[in-house]
């Protein structure tokens, strides 16, 4: 009897052993995790059967940790996606991969309808056509459309020209592009049309989020009681806190059904405004993302997001105009920078690249921890966050 590539892949067990397993729970010191056909079968802690695996991996006392998710980056080393191109797509999931995030969204910018339809028609058929290749790479879980029915007064890198209010029917057609692969729509709630677009997309079960909004407490408070789960890059891109006005961020942190997103980059926040957001939001209420455009993991020089010109000097990226113009940031920087700048232990510095990113698209029942059952989706890193080697269900690649 012959067995095709995938009844093979059903059929293989693999060993990892001597690993500090991080958990949702807990590190399992000296611990070990087997993996049958692509998931996480069992933990042992202490010593196991060895026999029987088709594949043993020493960890030899290095962590092993579910692989982050990176909700929120616009491209890495030299692409972006609304390149629309699928050889693009592949250079910056090898990229992420290496880095230590496993899945991803690949997210949008504000632009003129037609290039945001040709990005999510080409994201969508990526998607569908899955990996046809025999290269590991990071996974693209969806569309993080990030635009463009935003305020003009908290653009931020956003090109103006083309902020505009929520169309349903625009929506819709964006919804049917991706092949239903939007999984975040980001937009300020207290635009025109914005609590028809909320209500629409709710129906639609895509995550909402606060986003480039001069929101005042009351309006960030409506949107969250209309279905916002979720604010992008909390602090930047909102108006400012004041004790008499709190503002969008003082709904962030004070209510607890929204998560925040966090640019750990030492850059983009002060590590004070990270602490004061850890201690009010908690272990799950973070979500670490890179915002990272298309200068990530290459030199200091001139490059481009939404059409407009970034400068990057000294790895941070500006308009011309001095804006912040996204990161050059990576998920495994975030995590170091969460343990050694804000104080966060390992393990809940990981939850928020991790668990709390899947739990905000829905897709926590497979991805985004250590636990039986779920997709071996695996990275293995050292005290300072190396990246040693990773695994997508269950498929390896060493570093």
């Amino acid at each position: 009897m012959f067995l095709d590539e995938n009844e093979e892949e059903l059929m293989v067990r693999i060993l990892i052993k001597n690993a500090n397993i991080i958990t949702p729970y807990e590190i399992k010191r000296d611990s070990r995790l087997v993996i049958e056909g692509g998931k996480i079968a069992d933990i042992y802690e202490g010593l196991c059967e060895e026999d029987g695996f088709d594949q043993l991996i020493d960890a030899k006392g290095n962590y092993l940790s579910p692989g982050f998710i990176d909700l929120h980056n616009h491209g890495n080393f030299g692409h972006d996606f609304m390149e629309a191109s699928h050889e693009a797509f592949d250079i910056m999931a090898d990229f992420h991969i290496k880095n230590g995030v496993t899945s991803f969204l690949a997210t949008t910018i504000t632009q003129e309808p037609a290039a945001i339809r040709k990005a999510l028609k080409s994201i969508g058929e990526y998607i569908e056509a899955g990996c046809n290749d025999s290269s590991i790479r990071a996974q693209m879980l969806g569309v993080y459309l990030e635009g463009p029915y935003f305020s003009v007064e908290k653009k931020g890198a956003q090109p103006e020209e083309y902020i505009k209010s929520p169309d349903i029917e625009e929506l819709k057609e964006f919804i049917e592009l991706s092949k239903n692969n939007i999984k975040i729509v980001a937009l300020a709630p207290e635009i025109d049309g914005a609590k028809e677009a909320i209500k629409f997309l709710k129906k639609e079960g895509i995550t909402i989020s606060a986003a480039h909004t001069n929101a005042s407490y009351k309006e960030a408070k409506l949107g969250i009681d209309m279905g916002i789960s979720q604010i992008t890059h909390l602090y930047n891109g909102m108006r400012a806190f004041n004790h008499r006005e709190p503002g969008i961020i003082g709904a962030a942190l004070t209510d607890e059904r929204v998560a925040c997103e966090i640019i750990c980059d030492g850059i983009h926040l002060h590590v004070a405004a990270m602490d004061m957001a850890v201690k009010m939001k908690g272990k799950d209420g973070i979500i670490l993302v890179s915002d990272a455009m298309m200068a990530a993991g290459l030199e200091d020089g001139k490059y481009e997001l939404g059409g407009q010109d970034v400068y990057v000097k000294d790895g941070v990226a500006r308009l011309e105009d001095g804006t912040l113009g996204g990161s050059t940031l990576t998920l495994k920087k975030a995590v170091y920078n969460m343990v050694n700048l804000v104080g966060v232990p390992i393990e809940d510095a990981v939850r928020m690249a991790s668990l709390n990113a899947a739990k905000a698209i829905g897709m926590d029942g497979i991805k985004g921890s250590i636990e039986i059952g779920k997709d071996a989706d695996l990275i293995m890193f050292d005290e300072d966050i190396n990246i040693i080697m990773a695994m997508v269900k269950g498929k390896l690649r060493h570093f």
